[in-house]
């Protein structure tokens, strides 16, 4: 089997040596989102909801370009630089999976790139 590489100008463009997404074996990786708008390149959100809300927004949007979508995301990391954001961040992402939600890790973490509030990686099943 080989992979694929997916890119979409609807996310923002990987700010280093990884893909914004890959498919192989019928799966989606979406490598983590952080909330940045695609078209500025510049952090969205300066609140943890509005983050959280643009990050939802770029990994249904490369989902999308990989022929998949929110309805298929199997596995999702939330990577949050304070816990005590963990039920704000969990109201927003609970509003794009509100039925048969995929499963799910959560963790703390000391720094995000750029600075930003969370992180959210999918995996998602490719049709």
């Amino acid at each position: 089997m080989s992979k694929k590489i997916i890119e979409t100008k609807d996310a923002p463009s990987a700010i280093g040596p990884y893909s914004q997404a890959v498919t192989g074996a019928g799966l989606i990786f979406v490598s983590g989102q952080i909330p940045l708008d695609p078209e500025t390149g510049e952090i969205s959100g300066a609140n943890i909801k509005e983050q959280t809300d643009r990050v939802m927004k770029n990994l249904d949007a490369v989902l999308t370009a990989g022929g998949s979508n929110l309805g298929k995301v199997v596995k999702t990391t939330i990577y949050l630089s304070d816990m005590d954001d963990f039920p704000v961040v969990n109201d927003i992402y609970g509003g794009y999976f509100n039925s048969n939600p995929p499963a799910r890790a959560t963790v703390e973490v000391s720094r995000l790139p750029k600075g930003v509030l969370v992180e959210i990686d999918a995996v998602a099943l490719a049709a």
